[in-house]
């Protein structure tokens, strides 16, 4: 790999640049703050002159509010902790965690991952690496911690180049991170960031947890097959078979416990399946709407967070208990500490971006950009598909010098959202878009969270490599997972399909 250097100089000379570019952005936490107190001074500036919008549900007509008053200064100190505590997000992201924390401190995602990769037949082998990054991604961090240097070992196991192993796992789990057969925790916390931007429009507005799933579900067998493409036909040819020997990595079986624990997993989750559907099955199901019989509107879809977490805890204590790794009531309230562990940063992310975004909808400047910039790009006649494709390459951009999902959508759901409503496009499909744009740079982007960490993984078997040798191994995956990703999109827009349940494309409260 060492002898592409000039080759991959341009590409090194280039990321550095938006590596230092990126570094000289302070903390998320520090954005938002700094956001917030921009609003409460543009609102103040704004205000003084005469400006105003139509309200386009409505027809009220909307004016700047100045947070830079009296009234302002009391409302702020007033409601600060309202905005923290009733922030969506918050609710759901940490009742997932909670029950995902139990099947992870448990062990149950480990020996799961390890299962699938080591039970693939030798020529399956990059599919079902690819696929279990991708479905790694509901436990969040795990596919990175755990499933990229576990690939690395099976590739050498098997005779190929283990960082061409380390390749395919990253595809899936970072490229392919807005692509799953099952929810995860980035789905409840992206849905209510959605959420609340869509209220700038529709105060009545809700957005499903599920709302992007039909389109994931597809998506997961997509990136499955270009990340295996990718690899076999562009990545694995340039890597060749040569790196450094690693003698101390040890590909171990499962145990008879791991495997004990696995059997009581499957049965506690089947026993849960069988619940569920007893209650959606049933055109009276006790699952369903209690009023319509629906199931859109259902208990079921509204608490999805929850069956999240049940189905963490479930089938995380009866691993638990199998493979007794779980021997009291503690061992399952660790597993949900640690987990919890984890969100300080998060917390301190979430007080900042709440106020941002409750300052943001009490000055009435979410409304009033929507309405200007949607009629500024009416007038620029850009049409549905070419809007969503721009908007695409747009948040791909931005995720180079912004590396959360999160944060990112924080601070541009307020703006397109409302935009993209009021021109007629539903806050679950600006949504889709969004995570599109923000999965197909993941693997180049410096400011990823584990980018650095799976620099070091590299270096375990390649010395001499750098930002710039895994910026030109992971290039291809951006540029094919761009390219089928927005194909797919277009023609799921031709036809016309929701992209999850109850989630069309068009938003129905649009002129």
């Amino acid at each position: 790999m060492s002898s592409n250097t000039t080759q991959s100089s341009f590409i090194d000379k280039f990321l550095n640049f938006i590596e230092k570019t990126g570094n000289l952005l302070p903390h998320p936490a520090t954005l938002f703050a700094g956001f917030a107190l921009l609003v409460v001074i543009v609102s103040g500036i704004v205000s003084m002159f005469d400006l105003s919008v139509i309200h386009p549900g409505t027809g009220e007509t909307i004016k700047p509010v100045s947070l830079l008053s009296i009234e302002g200064l009391h409302r702020i100190l007033t409601q600060m902790i309202h905005n923290f505590t009733s922030f969506a997000p918050l609710g759901t992201v940490l009742v997932s965690l909670l029950g995902i924390g139990v099947a992870e401190g448990s062990g149950l995602i480990g020996a799961a991952l390890r299962l699938l990769v080591l039970s693939a037949p030798r020529h399956l082998l990059t599919v079902i690496i690819v696929f279990a990054g991708i479905m790694s991604n509901t436990a969040s961090e795990v596919g990175y911690v755990l499933l990229i240097p576990l690939s690395a070992v099976i590739f050498q196991a098997a005779g190929r180049n283990p960082i061409l192993g380390m390749a395919a796992a990253f595809a899936g789990v970072s490229g392919g991170y807005s692509a799953n057969l099952l929810l995860g925790t980035i789905d409840p916390l992206l849905a209510g960031l959605s959420e609340e931007a869509a209220k700038i429009i529709d105060p009545q507005y809700i957005v499903n947890p599920a709302a992007n799933y039909y389109f994931m579900f597809v998506s997961t067998f997509l990136i499955t097959i270009l990340g295996t493409f990718v690899t076999e036909k562009i990545v694995a040819p340039r890597l060749g078979n040569k790196w450094v020997q690693d003698e101390s990595a040890e590909l171990k079986p499962l145990s008879a416990e791991e495997k004990r624990g696995l059997w009581f997993a499957l049965v506690a989750s089947i026993g849960l399946i069988i619940f569920v559907l007893a209650g959606l099955v049933p055109e009276q199901g006790y699952l369903r709407d209690p009023k319509t019989f629906g199931i859109l509107r259902s208990p079921f879809m509204s608490g999805i967070v929850a069956f999240i977490f049940f189905a963490g805890v479930i089938s995380g204590l009866a691993y638990g208990i199998g493979a007794k790794t779980i021997k009291n009531d503690s061992d399952a309230v660790k597993g949900m500490a640690k987990s919890m562990e984890t969100l300080g940063a998060y917390m301190v992310l979430v007080f900042f971006a709440a106020q941002f975004v409750a300052y943001f909808n009490w000055t009435n400047l979410g409304l009033i950009f929507a309405v200007k910039g949607s009629e500024a790009i009416k007038a620029m006649g850009l049409t549905e598909i070419p809007l969503m494709l721009s908007f695409i390459v747009v948040t791909g951009l931005i995720n180079l010098v912004m590396g959360s999902a999160s944060a990112k959508w924080a601070i541009m759901a307020p703006v397109f959202i409302p935009m993209f409503m009021l021109l007629g496009y539903s806050p679950e499909f600006t949504q889709t878009a969004y995570r599109i744009g923000d999965s197909v740079s993941n693997v180049i982007s410096p400011m990823m969270s584990y980018f650095a960490l799976i620099i070091a993984f590299f270096q375990k078997y390649d010395k001499n490599a750098g930002i710039g040798t895994l910026i030109a191994t992971m290039i291809p995956y951006t540029i094919v997972f761009t390219i089928g990703w927005s194909i797919m999109l277009v023609i799921w827009m031709l036809i016309g399909l929701p992209v999850g349940p109850g989630s069309e494309l068009y938003y129905p409260g649009s002129n």
